[in-house]
């Protein structure tokens, strides 16, 4: 059995290294051109994971990579320039926002853009955090519009 929390205050944490530990792993994967089963022992080997959700961890990493085509497709049409010409990092950050969108629905939309601009303020550039937030509050009407129309309703009360 796991020595990682389940719920509660632990868990948000972990996740948040989690997809600081994705969003290096992947930076690496792009960069380097390795394979991300490679770079995932790699992170494993080379790293502290115990205060990371390494399941989490490795869904982003390995997920992101088989299902690249797919956000960088979603991701494109937003974006003010090509896909190639994005900074590593804001492309790293925008493939784990748009995969937690699509397929991680038990984490709220908020929470992913929100995560999505702490990883730009912590591993991008001055300014990469706005960037970031405007790309990603695009693409969440798109991919989880009910979700998007129910806060919203729910706030302009």
């Amino acid at each position: 059995m796991s020595d990682q929390p389940k719920a509660g205050k632990g868990r948000p944490q972990l996740r948040r290294k989690a997809r600081e530990m994705a969003l290096q792993a992947l930076y690496q994967w792009q960069m380097a051109g390795e394979s991300v089963t490679e770079i995932e022992v790699q992170f494993r080997a080379n790293n502290d994971m115990s205060k990371v959700d390494d399941g989490y961890f490795r869904e982003l990493l390995q997920g992101i990579a088989r299902s690249a085509s797919q956000i960088d497709t979603s991701i494109a049409p937003l974006l003010d320039r090509s896909l190639e010409q994005l900074d590593p990092v804001e492309r790293a950050a925008l493939r784990i926002g748009c995969y937690e969108l699509m397929e991680r629905h038990d984490v709220p939309y908020r929470v992913v853009i929100n995560e999505g601009i702490e990883l730009a303020k912590r591993f991008g550039g001055q300014d990469s955090h706005k960037y970031i937030n405007g790309i990603l509050d695009k693409l969440a009407p798109r991919l989880r519009a009910a979700e998007v129309k129910e806060f919203r309703n729910r706030n302009a009360r």
